[in-house]
């Protein structure tokens, strides 16, 4: 209900801006407008973007060897949505990957991380290019995560009126060429520069958990609709806000597209607004008319990061450029819903009130108090509609990678099955 009714509000704002609108369009900016710098600076400062130069060459390499082997292998899919209640397929092809046991979910689809190679977990890939892919990822998710906690602490460097202690500037350049150098950091380490809270919230905030990859080819694309309010051209992704992550926490994302010599920037004429030939991360302040939008060129190897409340305070969309593009988007998902550990400690709790006859083996049911047949309920429909049902919806996409989730999944069916029994047992009792 509570999803149902964001949806509306959100619709009305939209027909609300629209309509204000009418026929106009509203200003946007791209690097080559005079104020561009100074609109980013003043309205859009917790947009960080790096250029491909600043990342080093061997990750570079594997991880774009690692998107085309996973394009080779058929493991990017579109997905079945669902927006203002009606299913649509999505433009964008895509997989998840991150740690094991791990979901996310958007716009009512779940989907199934395909999980990186994580100590202390047997996980088997179809081929040992899969694994070198996943491998690669969970590297550059490490490195992304380095460049946002750095990204944090310049922000907060920035925005402290203790800035000019010469002493606390020491202090948190020292800890940032740490991080950078060992690839994370201790509680002992941040000791020295931030306080626990701090340092707990800094840690929260950017431990990537999962990445959704993204795979277009605009070419092969028959329909993709036009940006709405500025008049941007091709969008690959609509404006949003991105779900279901940790409250501010950071979102980073990098951008492979396959650049060639039929796509190249157009430099024979002067262009009016953004290169249609290029990719672009367009940006916005949500529901707002008064401020000038980004359109920020994404080539091979670039990566941006969107820190702390930005992704809830402005909208972003991807602008299809000529060429194939991957990217990997880096998510602090809130998972407090979405893991096996989680489901499984729900079914656990559930059949707490199942017990079996020592001599017949018969089940019967503890308790018939209310609360206990409506948690029963509940986590029934749970196990079903929100995990069994979504997975095996989604067929056998997860087995071009590896075959990890049957094990688990297999479980979680009997455990819905024993609760299948509890809830007959229950309606015959009423």
């Amino acid at each position: 209900m509570k999803r149902r009714a964001g949806e509306r509000e959100k619709e009305l704002k939209k027909k609300k801006l629209l309509e204000e609108l009418g026929e106009n369009r509203l200003p946007y900016m791209t690097p080559a407008d005079a104020d561009f710098h100074q609109l980013w600076k003043t309205k859009y400062s917790k947009l960080i973007f790096r250029k491909s130069d600043t990342i080093p060459e061997e990750l570079h390499q594997m991880v774009q060897e690692g998107f085309l082997t996973l394009r080779k292998h058929d493991c990017f899919f579109q997905d079945l949505v669902r927006i203002k209640g009606k299913d649509f397929v999505t433009p964008v092809s895509r997989i998840l990957i991150g740690n094991p046991g791990c979901t996310y979910k958007y716009l009512n689809t779940r989907l199934f991380t395909v999980p990186w190679p994580t100590e202390g977990y047997d996980i088997k890939y179809c081929s040992p290019r899969v694994h070198d892919a996943c491998k690669a990822l969970i590297r550059l998710n490490d490195y992304l995560h380095i460049e946002a906690v750095k990204a944090l602490q310049g922000q907060n460097l920035f925005e402290s009126k203790e800035i000019k202690d010469s002493t606390v500037i020491d202090r948190e350049q020292n800890f940032a060429t740490s991080f950078m150098e060992k690839g994370s950091v201790s509680k002992d380490q941040s000791s020295c520069c931030v306080s626990e809270d701090d340092y707990i919230s800094l840690k929260n905030r950017t431990s990537y958990n999962l990445t959704l990859l993204n795979y277009m080819d605009p070419l092969q694309m028959l329909y993709l609709k036009q940006e709405p309010y500025f008049g941007m051209g091709n969008m690959a992704v609509s404006w949003h806000h991105d779900e279901n992550l940790v409250e501010r926490s950071t979102v980073a994302v990098y951008s492979y597209s396959c650049e060639g010599s039929a796509v190249e920037e157009s430099n024979e004429q002067k262009l009016n607004g953004r290169d249609p030939a290029i990719w672009h991360v367009g940006l916005k302040v949500a529901w707002d008319i008064e401020t000038p939008g980004l359109a920020i060129p994404l080539h091979q190897g670039d990566f941006y990061l969107m820190l702390d409340d930005l992704n809830m305070t402005h909208q972003h969309c991807v602008l299809a450029g000529f060429s194939p593009r991957f990217s990997s988007t880096h998510r602090v998902a809130d998972c407090s819903r979405g893991t096996l550990e989680y489901i499984f400690g729900q079914c656990e709790l559930a059949l707490q009130n199942l017990q079996t006859d020592s001599e017949s083996m018969a089940l019967s049911l503890k308790s018939l108090e209310t609360a206990v047949v409506k948690q029963v309920e509940e986590i029934h429909n749970e196990v079903e509609f929100e995990w069994l049902r979504q997975f095996w919806f989604q067929g056998k996409r997860y087995l071009k990678c590896t075959d990890w989730w049957l094990k688990p999944m297999a479980k979680l069916e009997e455990f819905w099955r024993k609760m299948e029994v509890m809830v007959l047992h229950i309606k015959e009792k009423v």
